[in-house]
């Protein structure tokens, strides 16, 4: 979903990331918020997860019934952690995974060839060398990446059911034209961009799908550093851009660096969080929410709804941190802001609880946020990617 921080970070920050890598090096107790509970030390193998990770996706690999986790590294190698189903993660990549060193960003994860497991797609930016992993059933993955008919500098991945064929299709977000692959019903792909995807030639970040319009079909949301999309099914995975129309804003003003859908003002539509950064020293960093209509037209009101803070914001989820029933918001930034969490009111108003939410060991470049019951135990947990220093793992408490 993202690109390279690395290149922005290290030149300028190459004392804010050995201090942050410096300060994690002894092994801290187990330290608690409200909330959450973090056992990074007692359940992750903190010292093959030492930043550069830029994704992660929990999904059951081997098909015992937990989850496992995956992790794309940037410029290294991937990583695959098995739960033993209490929350316990061993890292048994070179078990069970292709070692293919690639600049990978994003996950798609899916059962793609239809045998009943899970299967594993990532997308690259630098080295443009996508990756396509089918599982055997037992969580042991063959290479077939040379399945995949395209290739570009890709930061993200989204799998979807485009054409209602009950298939597993895929959307690939480019610096470019973005692509549209549908899947031949075998887990091979026939690549229908052309037909089913405007032209565009912005550099997209993140893809998100959801039913903005209410008619029933799923439509799509491109994060991108320029002037984000919003494009409206027509029809069987057709799509148009009715940005314009549908989420106005002034032009070259936002770089965004994802882009996440959820219903947060409880009306039953589907609202628009935009995470943004300004690494290019031209833009506004705010992040930005938009309250749909119901119809699918989208109006800012950040101003109104969201604390005014300015963060180079990577990653933005809608997720319910405080069992109240309605979504907060959570989110990764980078520079050393770690991650921020906001509680909504129920009303859609957001409000800072990042102190609640975060235990103080929780410090570094949020890049990559998953929220999934990790322990088995009924209640969300976090898995965090963290650009500079290690991974963290935080057990929900009982709310």
């Amino acid at each position: 979903m993202k690109i390279s921080i690395a290149k922005v970070i290290v030149p300028c920050f190459l004392l804010l990331s050995s201090f942050t890598l410096e300060a994690q090096s002894d092994p801290p107790k187990q330290i608690d918020s409200k909330y959450f509970e973090d056992v990074s030390y007692s359940h992750l193998p903190i010292m093959v997860l030492q930043g550069r990770n830029m994704d992660a996706k929990p999904f059951d690999a081997d098909g015992d019934g937990d989850l496992d986790i995956m992790v794309a590294g940037e410029h290294t190698f991937n990583i695959l952690l098995i739960n033993d189903g209490k929350g316990k993660f061993t890292e048994e990549s070179v078990q069970r995974i292709p070692l293919n060193k690639r600049d990978s960003e994003d996950i798609a994860i899916a059962d793609f060839d239809g045998d009943g497991d899970l299967d594993i797609i990532l997308v690259s930016e630098d080295d443009q060398l996508n990756e396509y992993y089918l599982n055997d059933g037992t969580g042991h993955f063959k290479d077939v990446s040379d399945r995949l008919p395209v290739t570009g500098t890709s930061n993200g991945v989204l799998t979807l059911d485009v054409n209602e064929d009950g298939w597993p299709d895929l959307i690939i977000g480019n610096a470019g034209q973005n692509n549209l692959l549908i899947n031949d019903g075998k887990g091979g792909w026939i690549d229908e961009t052309e037909k089913r995807l405007p032209k565009s030639e912005k550099v997209t970040q993140d893809v998100e799908a959801g039913d903005i319009d209410g008619d029933g079909d799923l439509d799509l949301i491109f994060g991108n550093e320029d002037d984000n999309e919003v494009l409206v099914n027509t029809g069987k995975g057709i799509f148009k851009d009715e940005t314009k129309n549908r989420l106005p804003f002034p032009a070259g003003q936002w770089e965004t660096r994802e882009a996440d859908l959820g219903d947060i003002d409880g009306d039953g539509d589907l609202d628009l969080y935009l995470a943004n950064v300004n690494f290019r020293q031209n833009k506004d960093a705010q992040n930005r929410l938009f309250i749909n209509d119901g119809k699918g037209v989208f109006t800012d009101q950040t101003e109104a709804l969201v604390p005014a803070e300015k963060m180079h914001t990577v990653d933005g989820d809608f997720a319910d941190l405080d069992g109240d029933g309605d979504l907060d918001i959570i989110t990764g930034n980078g520079f050393g802001n770690s991650y921020n969490a906001y509680f909504n009111n129920g009303s859609g108003k957001l409000r800072q609880a990042s102190a609640e939410v975060f235990p103080l060991s929780t410090v570094g470049d949020g890049i990559d946020i998953e929220m999934a019951d990790f322990n088995g135990d009924g209640q969300p947990d976090l898995y965090l990617c963290n650009f500079l220093g290690h991974d963290f793992l935080l057990f929900g408490k009982k709310k």
